[in-house]
């Protein structure tokens, strides 16, 4: 009963958030600029389209009524137009899924990887602490936090274009011709029987993974490493140790569920910052996920879709931190009652 009243709670907590931050975003987008600009430097544009479109925005009237007149509109599923030249008029919401969809696949899954593998890491390093496992996670996890995420992407697909070279000689592609690692956005995947999906779906997100998985994996093998040692010295777990308790009951029923805290805490943060960030990866292999949409939308004054992108991240990052407070309550129920 406790765990449903907290998790009640912390959704009461996260729609009010939610909506002061949708309130924030739509005044810093309203002070971008004109979102009318580009269509008034169009000569065959009447000033009455002009103001046509203007009302049928709603910029005729001040900020507040406009920002409840598009939430109430956004809460129904009508999340507005596109007014940038090129897609005039065009619905914003699948435009916007269509990014978040290409996005999210590669995130998801790095960030999941990312996680499970780090923490793995991490535990082992504690345990096995100034050993040769240790030195060589420590070393891994600093080289891969000193390069920046476009440098992997890059070397990554060097590394893959090579390889593709060298398949294409020995004959060996695809049913469809196509090279074992895509280094760019396929524009279909072959999904003809179990293999083919299995085969097309990792050559297509192989390295835009690995490439966003390399620096989250270096953050939370680390922290994972400094909580579980931190965990170990705990006076509690000296206390179980005393007892004779075998050594695998300590690391994994006392210690271990209680240093993944500060891990489940990173998680939640990275993961927003890697869905809003994730432009560099998607570009060094022509992604056209909500990085991509962003920079279009901020270069063309395209308020509309600037909100929806605002608003998916935000929600993604609230869902995400929601998601962590509900596993706070699970690993120390001691939370729920606090």
């Amino acid at each position: 009963m406790n765990l449903v009243i907290y998790i009640l709670r912390r959704l009461a907590i996260s729609i009010p958030v939610l909506l002061v931050g949708t309130f924030l975003c739509f005044i810093m987008v309203a002070g971008t600029g004109d979102p009318l600009g580009e269509l008034r430097s169009n000569p065959a544009m009447s000033q009455e389209t002009l103001n046509q479109i203007a009302s049928q925005l709603g910029l005729d009237k001040n900020i507040v009524l406009r920002y409840f007149d598009w939430l109430g509109a956004f809460v129904s599923g009508d999340w507005g137009i596109s007014i940038a030249q090129g897609n005039a008029l065009a619905p914003v919401f699948p435009k916007v899924m269509a990014a978040f969809e290409v996005t999210a696949k590669l995130v998801v899954g790095a960030e999941l990887l990312a996680l499970v593998l780090g923490v793995l890491v991490g535990v082992i390093a504690a345990v096995k602490q100034y050993s040769i496992i240790d030195y060589i996670a420590t070393t891994l996890a600093f080289l891969l936090f000193s390069m920046p995420i476009f440098c992997v992407a890059i070397v990554l697909k060097g590394y893959a274009i090579e390889f593709n070279g060298w398949v294409r000689d020995l004959g060996l592609t695809d049913v469809l011709g196509n090279p074992w690692i895509r280094t760019t956005s396929p524009e279909s995947l072959n999904f003809d029987g179990p293999g083919g999906f299995v085969a097309s779906y990792i050559g297509a997100y192989l390295l835009p993974t690995l490439s966003i998985m390399a620096i989250s994996f270096a953050a939370y093998s680390r922290f994972q490493r400094a909580s579980m040692l931190e965990t170990l010295n705990a006076d509690y777990v000296r206390t179980a140790r005393a007892k004779g308790l075998a050594n695998g009951r300590v690391i994994f029923r006392h210690a271990f569920r209680n240093a993944l805290i500060p891990v489940t805490t990173l998680f939640s943060v990275n993961f927003g910052a890697v869905l809003s960030g994730a432009i560099i990866t998607e570009t060094v292999f022509n992604w056209h996920g909500m990085g991509t949409l962003l920079v279009e939308a901020v270069t063309k004054s395209d308020p509309q879709v600037m909100m929806g992108w605002l608003v998916v991240i935000a929600t993604s990052i609230i869902i995400a931190n929601l998601i962590a407070d509900l596993m706070y309550g699970i690993l120390d129920p001691r939370i729920r009652v606090g």
